[in-house]
């Protein structure tokens, strides 16, 4: 469905020093600089698939989103999506194609979603049965029967996003590039965005690729990931995969049935760092480097009397900031 082969974009940029005389300067010998916003990242994508594409701020997301979008112009490189170039074939590429940011916004505020709806309708040339088919598979599967008759300014951002979802979906693309489409969502709205898209994909097929800052919606939604840092693709694979890759500690929770100072003797072992503690209870965190899990755990059972104990991976959160630091 997507395949992008070392696909680069370097934007030119100038130098200015502070201040009015660096504003001057400027102006009659400015100093530009080439910035490397891709640098040379290759990925593929299966039709079907929901694919995370994660990375720190200023990473490259946004800008690999909008040349597979048709936007930007690549300074070199090759994608092909469903069989287009999304730059040299845009007329007939964005009509096979979904594109939500969640910063930005394509319903008219001051109509109701239902007239974007309509506007959707004649502008991707969608024939009527299909709309009207399509249209009432989402409002009913998002329970938006009521809401998209009212103005857009009188949504919720969580009613917003679920319409803007729907009016990305109406004209059934091939694959639908969403950025970010549950930022300062809370909970249940997020939840029920992740749903949405789950049973959309399962029903129809889309492939969805997915930016996001939010690590619950990769969770939930992906199998595969990629991870790009610096405009270079650091990681490429399995979710779990990534797990066994990179985690290098294990955290431990235990229950004791003593109380007090006892603790403190029973998990004073080398490689191990505690996380927090009270009477009765520690998380500790087990450098596997410097000792195996089982050794620190028949220590532990040696000279404490224990309640409970637990063995637990650290949080993706966590796994993911260590593949971020080390490139």
């Amino acid at each position: 469905m997507i395949d992008v082969q070392n696909l680069k974009k370097h934007f030119k940029t100038f130098k200015k020093e502070a201040g009015f005389a660096g504003s001057l300067n400027s102006l009659v010998n400015r100093k530009y600089v080439s910035v490397k916003a891709l640098d040379g990242i290759s990925f593929g994508i299966k039709k079907g698939e929901i694919r995370g594409f994660i990375g720190p701020n200023g990473a490259g997301k946004s800008t690999t989103i909008k040349i597979l979008s048709g936007i930007l112009y690549p300074t070199s490189g090759k994608v092909m999506v469903n069989g287009f170039n999304p730059w040299k074939e845009r007329e007939n590429y964005v009509k096979r194609i979904g594109v939500v940011f969640g910063q930005k916004q394509q319903l008219w505020l001051d109509l109701p979603a239902s007239d974007t709806f309509q506007l959707n309708k004649a502008l991707y040339d969608i024939p009527e049965k299909t709309f009207r088919k399509n249209l009432n598979y989402f409002v009913k599967l998002f329970e938006l029967k009521e809401i998209i008759k009212r103005p857009a300014r009188q949504l919720s951002l969580g009613e917003k996003m679920k319409c803007e979802l729907i009016s990305s979906l109406l004209h059934d693309p091939d694959v639908v590039f969403l950025d970010e489409p549950t930022i300062g969502l809370d909970i249940i709205s997020k939840d029920k965005i992740r749903t949405f898209i789950k049973q959309v994909n399962r029903d129809k097929n889309i492939t969805f690729l997915l930016t996001t800052h939010d690590l619950d919606d990769i969770e939930n939604l992906c199998e595969n990931i990629l991870i790009i840092n610096k405009g270079r693709i650091v990681f490429d694979g399995n979710l779990s995969n990534l797990r066994k890759k990179a985690i290098k500690t294990k955290i431990l929770d235990i229950k004791f049935k003593q109380n007090g100072k006892d603790i403190d003797s029973c998990i004073n072992i080398e490689g191990v760092k505690v996380l927090s503690k009270n009477g009765i209870s520690a998380s500790l965190e087990v450098n596997l480097k410097k000792q195996k899990i089982e050794k620190v755990i028949e220590t532990i059972l040696k000279n404490c009397q224990i309640r409970d104990i637990n063995i637990n991976n650290p949080g993706i959160d966590s796994v993911i900031k260590t593949i971020y630091e080390k490139k």
